[in-house]
């Protein structure tokens, strides 16, 4: 299945049927009257998240969803059927964005979250409901009203607790094919990855949800390379794993360079808490490995993990640390909706 995040749809909802205009007149029935009966309402627009979906491709083919139209009434006061609802099922983490692209509708990021995005229009009265005691024979009804047409973006940011970052080649994929069933392409050039992976990775019997994003580059924030149009779906992690290839010439170089198109960025990626592990140590002389953290060490003022993903070596270590910021985060996160929910003004 291709992966697909981002996708503009359009939607309407249905629109009201119209009211009638009736009057009964039966055989041997001494009083007639006005029983003209109602429209039925437009059918909504909803949008719903379910659980089994991880990619917007379904909207690729299909960009249209318009609700049924309600039926206009009938005679002898009879109401007319209401249009039919129609759902966009998307995977959990889309959100929803107007035309504009930048005002939020709604952001989904549990499994059965349901969000009307277009309300059907009313039906219209017949003229029943128009008669009084002046007006016994009312000869008129109202329209149905208009259902409500707009233009939509899906956004999907996909639900992760660790997120991978790094250059191209500096053995994400590897890392994430080692601790998890994932099965990503790895291959001796840049750009392998094209498309962000999820992956379950597991240690001391807890297990976390782990994405691996394609690489950066220096000048991804300005559309280089495959740009940063992927960093999205590493806001919601609770902890970054900052891979540096130990073998590159310019490993410190490189470390900057992360470090500075997730500040550009923005969304806070600059401020969420950073394992940094140095990668490859299996294909490096045991003296510049030492050589190599130390020197990393000190430019970024963190420890640093030595790890050789393809060995399997050091994978232990890291997913221990990750997994322990993770709980720590999460447990912070918690603690504040709990204040959020309780607190009054």
């Amino acid at each position: 299945m291709k992966f697909l995040d981002l996708a503009k749809v359009t939607i309407r909802s249905g629109s009201g049927g119209n009211g009638c205009i009736s009057f009964r007149r039966e055989k041997f029935v001494e009083y007639g009257g006005p029983d003209g009966g109602d429209g039925g309402r437009g059918g909504d627009v909803w949008v719903e998240t379910v659980d089994g979906l991880n990619t917007l491709i379904d909207y690729r083919y299909q960009q249209h969803f318009f609700a049924k139209n309600g039926r206009a009434g009938s005679g002898r006061g009879m109401t007319g059927a209401a249009g039919d609802d129609i759902v966009l099922r998307v995977p959990v983490g889309t959100e929803i964005f107007d035309e504009d692209e930048e005002t939020l509708l709604a952001d989904l990021t549990e499994v059965g979250q349901r969000v009307r995005l277009a309300r059907g229009g009313n039906g219209g009265w017949g003229n029943l409901q128009f008669k009084t005691s002046t007006n016994q024979a009312p000869r008129r009804a109202n329209p149905g009203q208009p259902g409500v047409e707009r233009m939509i973006w899906l956004r999907l940011k996909l639900i992760a607790d660790a997120g991978l970052v790094g250059l191209p080649n500096a053995g994400k994929s590897t890392f994430l094919a080692a601790t998890s069933n994932a099965k990503p392409k790895i291959a001796d050039y840049p750009f392998t990855t094209l498309h962000p992976n999820l992956g379950v990775v597991g240690v001391d019997n807890h297990e976390f949800v782990m994405a691996d994003i394609p690489g950066l580059i220096e000048g991804a924030h300005e559309g280089r390379g495959l740009g940063d149009q992927f960093l999205g779906h590493v806001e919601r992690c609770a902890v970054l794993l900052h891979l540096v290839d130990g073998t590159a010439p310019t490993f410190i170089e490189d470390f900057h360079t992360i470090r500075a198109e997730l500040s550009e960025y923005g969304a806070g990626l600059d401020e969420k808490p950073v394992v940094l592990a140095l990668n490859k140590c299996d294909a490096m002389p045991e003296e510049d490995v030492e050589t190599a953290i130390a020197m990393l060490e000190e430019a970024s003022g963190e420890p640093v993990f030595r790890l050789s993903a393809a060995a399997g070596q050091g994978t232990t270590e890291v997913l221990r640390a990750l997994r322990a910021q993770v709980v720590e985060t999460r447990a912070e996160e918690n603690a504040s909706e709990e204040e959020d929910e309780t607190w009054k003004p």
